[in-house]
């Protein structure tokens, strides 16, 4: 094989994906059998079934039982809008964001005691085990699951403080900036990091996402005078949405 040329079944997953984007194989389509793939490329049976898993990882075909391999629609991407740390609204991102679109957002939170384990620790800057409040979401846009989000803020913060739980209180459901300032911390500083990797089979099941889909992960930290305050990823299908920031000049 010479330098730059792909292997027979990028080829075929190649040409076979883009007949699926110029709309030669329109959704809910039948993708040609393996047999046929092979007739038709001059390929093996193991090259042709190797192109199709390429499709089947990437979203772009799935598998009927008793049926064959089928076309899926392809969502039009929406977007996340991440506009800083600061809602003038008091709201949560989420909300606000949610409010700026005309849509109502749903969610459901669970939220418990942990001991923090070692990466969590260290993003907080406390020691592995200490007690965490972690606080699991499931945000819906329109009933459609779009968003996970799992945070965890130390208890050595904001324990036996009116804070405590994010979702209770007076201040339940405000973002992680009012109720800090609730109990005089102020959040000066967010830092978010954001990566791509396929979703994990519980998170794929939760957001309607189907084996080898990929999601964007957004590791978000909120920090007050240097020290960390809340930390929190928030999984999003990368198929479905996109991530656009609105971040203020200075």
């Amino acid at each position: 094989m010479t330098f730059g040329e792909q292997p027979a079944y990028l080829r075929v997953a190649s040409d076979l994906r883009e007949k699926i984007v110029n709309g030669s194989l329109p959704p809910h389509t039948r993708l040609p059998s393996q047999a046929r793939i092979r007739q038709e490329y001059g390929v093996s049976d193991t090259v042709a079934l190797e192109a199709r898993k390429v499709l089947m990882a990437e979203g772009l075909v799935e598998g009927r039982s008793g049926s064959g391999t089928y076309v899926r629609e392809r969502p039009v991407p929406r977007k996340v809008a991440r506009s800083g740390f600061r809602p003038p609204s008091g709201a949560n991102p989420f909300r606000q964001e949610q409010a700026a679109d005309g849509v109502r957002g749903t969610w459901e939170s669970s939220t418990e005691q942990e001991g923090a384990g070692p990466e969590i620790a260290d993003r907080l800057g406390i020691r592995c085990g200490d007690r965490v409040m972690r606080t699991r979401y499931l945000f819906r846009d329109a009933g459609e699951a779009m968003m996970l989000s799992t945070s965890w803020e130390p208890l050595e913060v904001t324990g036996r403080t009116p804070v405590m739980l994010p979702e209770e209180g007076p201040l339940g459901g405000c973002g992680v900036v009012e109720r800090m300032a609730a109990i005089d911390i102020v959040v000066d500083n967010v830092v978010e990091e954001v990566g791509a990797r396929p979703g994990l089979a519980e998170e794929l099941l939760a957001l309607g996402g189907v084996p080898g889909h990929v999601v964007m992960v957004l590791e978000r930290t909120y920090y007050a005078s240097g020290r960390a305050v809340e930390t929190a990823d928030i999984v999003v299908p990368a198929d479905r949405y996109r991530i656009a920031y609105h971040l203020p000049v200075k």
